[in-house]
């Protein structure tokens, strides 16, 4: 009989940690792959859960030392970032590309706080809906690593510099590439070169503006004006229109997206102004319409769908029980077009 008709509470992984004399956290890392705890522990933790009778189907895979079959990926943005935003769809391509092969699949959850955010990892990985999480969109002060290492969650962090946390990392470096950038406008003579940024409290969107400013520094030139465009095309235009009411207007824009680069097609077009030859445009991911754009977008590539696959990868490996890199860094190169010429 299910628990609804008897009136009894299903036992939950509290009774479990109670029963064996353990933490939640301990009986979650016996549950994924049993590190961290010994043998006998384990043991305990099996018995207390076959005492109880907590043993569905998906815990008692996980109790016999076998993946689950889920990732999860906790998103604190709209559902409707799958419409626009570039790197989630070539993103989660990657993922499956990987996970389909062995019949595992993803959980996403979209989330609008912080508040939200957490209880939906804790009770995705505590409930063991999930092996483990990738971590995506790392922020200034991110407390989600030091939660995750607390419940005993496995992760990747994905777009964090090497050292972030104590989890593995993936990330693009994509320094050189906008070293490059800034030397080609610095060699067609512009000094005024502006940034469109994209959410400034995200990791890859500050690290991209610091490779800008260093870039131009090294070359003896005053970083422009900084403008914040939040990764949209409504976003990227409004910042361009705000570079264009300043008593100085940029000659160069260097755009932390592809999208806000196209709304900055449109803010420059509105004020009459030619791509290159009032201002040069570039951009950043080489999005499928950024070759179609008229003029065609100068911009720095990054293979969101390579970014998917080696995370998840790397993830699906640590579940197996084997030792991760630390840091994995995938190269991001510049492909030069007509709106920097």
């Amino acid at each position: 009989m299910t628990a609804g008709r008897t009136g009894r509470k299903r036992p939950t992984i509290s009774d479990v940690a109670s029963r064996a004399g353990v933490t939640k956290g301990a009986v979650s890392r016996a549950l994924n792959s049993g590190t961290g705890v010994s043998p006998e522990t384990r043991e305990r933790i099996r018995q207390a859960a076959v005492d109880l009778g907590w043993s569905p189907s998906y815990a008692a895979r996980a109790l016999n030392g076998k993946p689950l079959g889920t990732i999860g990926l906790v998103v604190r943005r709209s559902p409707d970032v799958l419409d626009f935003d570039a790197f989630f769809a070539s993103f989660l391509s990657g993922i499956e590309s990987v996970l389909s092969g062995e019949e595992h699949a993803t959980v996403i959850r979209f989330v609008p706080d912080a508040r939200t955010e957490a209880t939906t990892y804790e009770r995705l990985f505590n409930d063991r809906f999930v092996d483990g999480f990738l971590i995506t969109d790392p922020r200034v002060n991110d407390d989600r690593c030091e939660m995750l290492s607390r419940m005993g969650a496995p992760a990747v962090v994905v777009g964090a510099p090497s050292g972030y946390s104590d989890f593995p990392t993936i990330t693009y470096d994509a320094e050189d590439a906008i070293r490059t950038l800034v030397q080609r406008f610095f060699d067609a003579g512009h000094r005024h070169v502006a940034h469109v940024q994209g959410d400034p409290y995200m990791l890859h969107a500050l690290q991209r503006r610091r490779h800008w400013e260093k870039a131009l520094r090294d070359l003896g030139v005053e970083p422009g004006p900084v403008e914040h465009g939040f990764y949209t095309i409504a976003g990227g235009a409004k910042a361009t229109q705000r570079l264009l009411d300043l008593p100085e207007r940029p000659t160069a824009i260097f755009y932390g997206s592809d999208l806000m680069a196209i709304g900055g097609y449109s803010a420059l077009s509105d004020s009459g102004l030619a791509i290159p030859a009032d201002v040069a445009v570039a951009g950043f991911d080489d999005i499928a319409l950024a070759s179609f754009t008229s003029p065609p977008l100068t911009t720095i590539r990054s293979r969101h769908r390579a970014l998917g696959s080696s995370a998840a990868r790397i993830l699906l490996d640590m579940l197996k029980g084997q030792e991760a890199p630390a840091s994995t860094v995938l190269t991001a190169e510049l492909r030069v077009r007509e709106s920097t010429e």
